[in-house]
């Protein structure tokens, strides 16, 4: 992993990319919580720096922390850097950040194509059998339910089965807490998922043309 306070050109891609306006934290479900005039200018500067970031430079901020890999999945996804799609499986499957797994399911599920699928199936198999860690087995779950409902698959069945991994994991919480408080968490992810991928469309889309009225947007791409 490389550091931005060792890296000289790391740290210059976090200034550029990551740390303006604080965007690595409103990057995911803060987003929706924005409003105007603050979300529109959010959503102008992520499209404008999602078409001018090199793929080279996405490759470098996937290497730092959890801010960096964050925002370069965010940036994949506005971007529609499907060559993107095995890093940002492979690092949703190690897992060795906090904070930037929800990120790489956004963007995999902004794809939605089978091979995006694979990758959300890869993780919750792993990691549906860990009832020890709570990392993003809730989003991964409404990602994949998300992807399988746009190509009418149903990978996600065997996962949600009543003896599937899913309420096996549920059922192995550390918490204490009981299945049936969870029963709803991947319907919310889904939720989740639904809006922010809407929001990645909407924001693709701005590099094409006015924002989508969705958002509270309609003018045109300004500084």
């Amino acid at each position: 992993m490389r550091h931005s306070d060792e890296d000289a050109e790391l740290r210059e891609l976090v200034r550029r990319y990551v740390t303006p306006g604080r965007r690595y934290l409103k990057l995911g479900g803060g987003l929706l919580r924005l409003e105007e005039p603050e979300l529109g200018r959010f959503v102008r500067l992520l499209a404008a720096d999602a078409g001018v970031i090199t793929a080279p430079e996405i490759a470098t901020l996937l290497k730092g922390g959890w801010r960096e890999r964050r925002t370069a999945a965010w940036l994949v996804a506005v971007s529609r850097r499907t060559e993107f799609r095995d890093r940002l499986g492979e690092l949703l499957l190690a897992s060795e950040v906090c904070c930037a797994g929800s990120a790489y399911c956004v963007a995999l599920a902004s794809f939605g194509t089978p091979d995006d699928a694979d990758h959300l199936t890869a993780y919750l198999d792993r990691y549906l059998r860990r009832p020890d860690l709570g990392y993003d087995q809730s989003v991964a779950m409404g990602a994949l339910v998300y992807v399988d409902l746009n190509l009418g698959h149903d990978k996600a069945a065997r996962f949600l089965a009543p003896d599937g991994l899913w309420h096996q994991w549920l059922q192995g919480r550390a918490d204490g807490r009981q299945a049936g408080v969870h029963a709803g968490t991947y319907a919310d992810s889904l939720s989740l998922i639904r809006r922010l991928c809407a929001f990645v469309d909407d924001c693709a889309e701005l590099r094409q043309g006015p924002w989508s009225a969705t958002a509270g947007f309609d003018g045109p791409v300004g500084p």
